[in-house]
């Protein structure tokens, strides 16, 4: 068994699409970055890649390259489970937090867990999505930003 650890975050800006864990939820502010900038998937492909050794999310998808601008990261996240299964992984759990202040995310965690367990070919029971606020501090708390950590266990096939 690995265990493997991701963190993102991105800045908030009006009049951007807002996705997380693969669905378009609704917000006056959308997260800024070269793809569709889904910090939670973006956690869970660094969490994925660090525990089967594979580098980081940049040295795979690079943000200077043209073929990653606006990608959809569930498209990401399926070259990345390719790869640890390629290298003889399969996914045990995987634990993430969402730090947002607005909107309120629980009603949508049932959405973003049928999608990326669908996404990555696991047990919806395999993933958990918690999500908290800054109680007003720092840029989370300023809604000038998002971040999201994942925590992901890996095991030998």
């Amino acid at each position: 068994m690995r265990i493997g650890f991701g963190f993102d975050n991105h800045q908030l800006h009006e009049d951007l699409d807002f996705w997380l864990g693969g669905i378009k939820i609704p917000h006056d502010k959308g997260a800024k970055g070269h793809s569709d900038a889904d910090v939670l998937i973006h956690s869970i492909i660094d969490a994925l890649l660090g525990a089967a050794n594979l580098s980081d999310i940049g040295t795979h998808f690079p943000d200077t390259s043209l073929e990653f601008k606006n990608i959809d990261s569930k498209l990401l996240l399926e070259k990345v489970i390719s790869l640890i299964t390629e290298k003889g992984y399969k996914i045990g759990n995987i634990d993430t937090t969402v730090c947002l202040e607005k909107p309120k995310l629980a009603p949508f965690i049932p959405q973003m867990i049928k999608v990326l367990a669908k996404t990555m070919q696991i047990c919806e029971d395999d993933i958990s999505i918690k999500a908290k606020t800054s109680e007003k501090l720092g840029f989370v708390g300023r809604e000038e930003g998002i971040s999201a950590y994942a925590v992901v266990l890996i095991e030998k096939v």
